[in-house]
């Protein structure tokens, strides 16, 4: 996701410059003034207002405090923190410091899923009764490179953030949730869940309900759906094109096979709001308060997974 980002900046974006690049182990030429192999340097470099942080999960919530106190701007990716007392620490830092916060929740920002909150913002949809939202990964993934949680913590919830964006106002209070290892069952005994399912019930008493796997057979498959009052909103379509192709073996279409691919507009949509709330002093689109209310339902489907209970969500 670094390698998109860095080319998003550098190629996709006019009026934004890519200063530095830090890498620990050396990267692709992408078009950076500088090459890092420390982040600190990068805190250090004047010529640097804004950075993306696109390192693993758990170095996160450090990075960002580290960028906040150096007065930079940060986009950090999901998720930005993997405990609620780093997010708030995450939070805190970027208050204190007045710099922009923004995390990578792009489905806010494709236009199908932007067109549902629209609808739901004019009423057309109503109060939301029933919220459904779903990730089908490509596979391809090596399980020994794959964290305890990784199916919560980093694919499921952009999930949860798209069922509060579809359910607006409305806080998340209790999880249930179940998870198994069925693309990859040999390692479940290592803490593998790559197939999950989770039900969240919201205080405005709406239900939404989450799955993600980590194999399809047919490429990337993402949806949402928001069921109201006053009408459906269903969201996403993993065909390549409006094409359907018909032969003697009957009817086909041709689907996305990866998140760049189907989310590529989104991405860099994401960050041109980003750059805009950094010029302008605006607020983000996308919080970092946001980022721990997705996070808090997480934590709870991942011990709502682990007990067989449903579980309460920590405010």
């Amino acid at each position: 996701m670094g390698l998109f980002h860095a080319e998003t900046v550098s190629r996709r974006l006019p009026g934004a410059r890519l200063v530095a690049v830090a890498d620990p182990v050396g990267g692709e030429d992408l078009g950076a003034d500088r090459h890092y192999t420390d982040a600190d340097q990068v805190w250090a470099d004047s010529e640097v207002d804004a950075v993306v942080i696109a390192a693993p999960a758990r170095l996160h919530a450090d990075l960002v405090v580290a960028a906040a106190r150096a007065g930079k701007s940060v986009f950090c990716e999901k998720p930005m923190s993997l405990t609620l007392d780093d997010a708030d620490r995450a939070v805190a830092a970027a208050q204190v410091a007045g710099v922009v916060l923004q995390v990578g929740f792009q489905r806010r920002f494709a236009a199908d899923w932007a067109a549902a909150r629209a609808l739901l913002d004019a009423g057309q949809i109503g109060t939301p009764r029933l919220l459904r939202s779903l990730t089908r990964d490509p596979g391809g993934f090596d399980p020994a490179r794959v964290p305890p949680n990784t199916i919560f913590f980093e694919t499921l919830i952009h999930d949860f953030d798209v069922l509060r964006f579809l359910n607006p106002g409305a806080a998340a209070v209790e999880v249930y949730a179940v998870a198994e290892a069925l693309v990859e069952p040999q390692w479940r005994d290592r803490g593998l869940r790559d197939t999950a399912a989770v039900m969240v019930k919201f205080d405005n008493g709406a239900t939404g309900f989450a799955e993600a796997c980590f194999q399809t057979t047919y490429g990337h498959d993402v949806r949402a759906e928001v069921f109201g009052s006053a009408g459906t909103a269903t969201v996403g379509d993993a065909r390549r094109t409006a094409m359907t192709f018909s032969g003697s073996g009957g009817r086909t279409i041709a689907t996305v096979q990866s998140d760049q691919e189907l989310f590529g507009a989104a991405y860099v949509a994401e960050l041109t709001a980003f750059i805009e709330a950094v010029r302008t002093g605006t607020p983000p689109l996308v919080t970092g308060h946001d980022a721990r209310e997705a996070l808090a339902i997480a934590l709870a489907a991942a011990e709502s997974a682990a007990c067989g209970q449903p579980v309460r969500v920590t405010a």
